[in-house]
């Protein structure tokens, strides 16, 4: 085995194994500890399946008008009174659509309303396992439909973004490919019957189907506490069906189906593939992106009770490596301040160097667990190599004593999205000193964090000079029992020269000398100040080796703070 030998180096538990099978020893392996519930696998046939609603993300940037684009097509006013014009939630509905085929039956197309802000992406990443577009159309394999929005709006030039959209690999049909855009307003409504039109058609194409019956397959959309029902999740269901009563488990989540509803709020009694809906009944809240799977009472129990297992031996076995590399920085420190010893160097500014950039340290609270999770995404990569953040811990819900509580053993502090920080609690984080940033607004969270980093970097100290002058001459002036201290006589060429202010000598080009002047004379009188174009005699108190030709430069230190 290639094993480091030193004696303190701790093995895990597949190293362990290995070295009793060479003393000779066997191993117990526990197949029960290896149980889990996983997905069904593929069905072999899948155009013999019923067929299944296409789930539709609409992807841009904020301000795209996406919302407006989804409130059209829903007829809800969702858009109004969301801060800084961001989709704060995910939210999920279903559209009737005529099928585009001779049969005209009628069809259903579910669509993800997802945040737009770039701080979100790994939210818009979730929902049927979507990725950025342009990772979609040559990854994934995923129908992609590009809708034009704004073309109401005067000026507006959709042959730019197609040109656009080509430069960046995306075969739109106009171009020969095969990927349809539509030109559309999601304020005005033109050209979304037709948007409509075109993803029906698009999934025609795909022939999607997934089993109606059977295990259940899905994903958390979102998850958060609320009123009255307790840790609720939105489900996105892919296969199977989802029904009161079930017995799910996702991630170290689990449950038992109370209650489901359907985006309008409506309780539901089953949820097939394609539908999106709010379950009720978890013990506690799953994660934004956890797989949902069903299975009896003892299997979710036993499942669990292995996932648990395996993320304590997981955090275990980091926690090995952790503190094996430790011992191996502690050796090599060790070795370091023994050479530094021996070459006669200073073991402490070594040290300083070697302790890393400066942490601010931060507990992020959320009303979701999905913002929760794409804020600390957000600030988590603010910082360079002086200063960063580090993201402490995440939570769902109100800023709590025991939040605060943990901010001051950290030393850090507390970020608050888009929830409350009660009266109590900020009592006991100002007794406690620990600071504290709440916003609705993503964008504001990370200009505040940056400010807090930026104010753990060195500060930047420039010098504006003020004043400049000549010496022209150097003589002794006697000031008492036969003291003489040596004057320069100058002659200012720029600005003011000040009494007790910083001055730097400047001799052939390399500053010789910084310090107050402490003497400043003009026809023997003192004065305070003296501006351009007079002479006058001036001293430093320490510094006597003034020379003719010499600069003397009047500056004032101005400390900026530092740049990430």
């Amino acid at each position: 085995m290639d094993v480091e030998a030193s004696y303190e180096h701790l093995l895990t538990s597949e190293y362990a194994s290995l070295l009793a099978m060479e003393f000779g020893w066997n191993p117990v392996v526990n197949d029960e500890a290896a149980f889990d519930i996983y997905p069904p696998p593929p069905h072999p046939q899948p155009p013999t399946l019923p067929l299944r609603p296409p789930v539709v993300t609409i992807m841009g940037h904020v301000d795209h008008g996406k919302t407006t684009l989804l409130d059209t097509l829903r007829s809800a006013s969702v858009a109004k009174g969301e801060a800084g014009g961001i989709t704060q939630h995910i939210g999920a509905f279903s559209v009737p659509v005529p099928a585009s085929g001779s049969g005209g039956d009628a069809r259903t197309i579910t669509f993800l309303d997802t945040p737009g802000h770039a701080a979100f992406s790994a939210m818009r990443a979730r929902g049927a396992e979507t990725r950025e577009v342009i990772e979609l159309i040559n990854k994934e394999k995923v129908g992609v439909v590009v809708a034009i929005n704004k073309i109401d709006k005067p000026g507006a030039d959709a042959s730019k973004v197609e040109h656009a959209l080509l430069a960046a690999g995306v075969q739109l049909e106009t171009f020969g490919g095969d990927i349809p855009s539509v030109q559309v307003s999601g304020l005005t409504g033109q050209s979304l019957d037709q948007l409509v039109e075109t993803v029906s058609a698009l999934a025609e194409m795909q022939d999607l189907h997934a089993e109606r019956e059977g295990a259940i397959h899905g994903y958390v959309i979102e998850s958060k506490v609320q009123k009255g029902l307790g840790p609720v999740a939105t489900v996105l269901v892919l296969r199977g069906c989802l029904k009161p009563s079930d017995h799910i488990i996702a991630g170290l989540a689990n449950g038992k189906v109370r209650l489901l509803h359907d985006a309008n709020g409506k309780s539901v009694k089953t949820a097939y593939p394609g539908m999106a809906v709010t379950v009720s009944g978890w013990k506690e809240l799953p994660n934004a992106g956890d797989e949902v799977l069903k299975g009896s009472e003892s299997e979710i129990k036993k499942a669990l009770a292995n996932r648990e297992r395996q993320a304590d031996l997981e955090a275990t076995l980091g926690d090995v490596e952790i503190l094996n590399e430790q011992r191996r920085q502690d050796r090599d420190q060790k070795e370091k301040e023994e050479a530094a010893a021996e070459a006669g160097e200073q073991i402490e500014e070594a040290r300083s160097k070697e302790n890393g950039p400066k942490e601010l340290r931060l507990i992020i609270k959320a009303d979701v667990s999905g913002s929760a999770e794409a804020v600390a995404g957000a600030l988590q990569g603010i910082g360079n190599h002086v200063a960063r953040t580090k993201i402490i811990a995440t939570g769902v819900g109100d800023v709590s004593e025991s939040d605060v509580m943990r901010a001051k053993a950290a030393d850090g502090m507390i970020v608050a999205f888009a929830v409350g920080v009660p009266r109590p609690v900020q009592s006991v984080a100002a007794s406690q000193q620990v600071p504290w940033i709440t916003s609705t607004i993503i964008y504001r969270l990370m200009d505040d964090v940056k400010a807090k980093v930026i104010g753990l970097l060195p500060p930047i100290i420039e010098k504006r000079v003020t004043g400049e002058a000549n010496v022209l001459q150097l003589f002794d002036i006697h000031i008492k029992s036969k003291q003489t201290m040596k004057v320069a006589g100058c002659r200012v060429t720029n600005g003011l020269v000040e009494k007790n202010k910083m001055a730097r000598v400047i001799r052939n080009g390399d500053t010789v000398y910084e310090g107050r002047i402490e003497t400043l004379k003009h026809l023997k009188r003192d004065v305070t100040e003296v501006s351009k174009g007079t002479e006058f005699g001036m001293a430093f108190g320490s510094f006597s080796d003034l020379r003719e030709e010499d600069i003397i430069q009047m500056f004032t230190q101005i400390e900026k703070p530092g740049i990430l």
